[in-house]
């Protein structure tokens, strides 16, 4: 092999893995799984027809179209959790709330297989925040950086010949530190309390 040999690029299942892990992790994913699978459950029990042995099953109640309508509800609200990011909020908060209200009226939430998926769901997505795009600098630290923002203490400035520059103070001026109380004409490198 030489060094002018082209290097063979990712397979299609790797670039499609690569893809959806991408697409995944800029929405709340799980959320709006849980949510979504929480809806199946919660509409299907109350139409099926359950066989144990020759004996059948079946849960239909006059409850069924609420079940149903609380089961459509919470499969949509799991894939605009998906697709509409900017909703989540909302999606989770009517995700909890359909959650409780299938207690009531779904077969004790879909046999509690439903209430809890959805309710977790729910949860997940008013927790979820978007992550922060990585800037041009291509990582989060650069070698020789420290931390930036707030709290961060700047480095003492520098003079010619590597003289200390003039006193920092990590202090503002009206909240509380010791710069509140030294006097304008103290510029001797120390605090003249007075």
């Amino acid at each position: 092999m030489s060094a002018e040999t082209p290097v063979q690029s990712a397979g299609t299942f790797t670039r499609l893995r690569r893809r959806f892990r991408d697409w995944r992790g800029s929405r709340p994913f799980w959320a709006g799984l849980f949510t979504l699978l929480g809806g199946v459950p919660i509409a299907y029990f109350p139409y099926a027809t359950l066989k144990l042995g020759t004996m059948s099953l079946t849960m239909a109640t006059t409850a069924g179209a609420g079940s149903l309508i609380i089961g459509v509800l919470l499969i949509t609200l799991g894939l605009t959790m998906w697709f509409q990011q900017v909703t989540r909020v909302f999606a989770g908060v009517a995700s909890i709330i359909l959650a409780l209200v299938s207690l009531v009226v779904s077969n004790i939430g879909g046999f509690i297989i439903g209430f809890l998926l959805a309710l977790l769901g729910g949860a997940l997505a008013v927790s979820w925040a978007p992550g922060e795009a990585e800037g041009a600098e291509g990582g989060r630290h650069k070698s020789g950086r420290g931390p930036a923002g707030k709290g961060a203490v700047e480095p003492t400035p520098q003079g010619a010949d590597d003289e200390p520059g003039p006193p920092h103070t990590p202090y503002e001026t009206g909240d509380g530190g010791p710069a509140d109380d030294v006097r304008p004409e103290a510029h001797n490198g120390g605090y003249r309390v007075g």
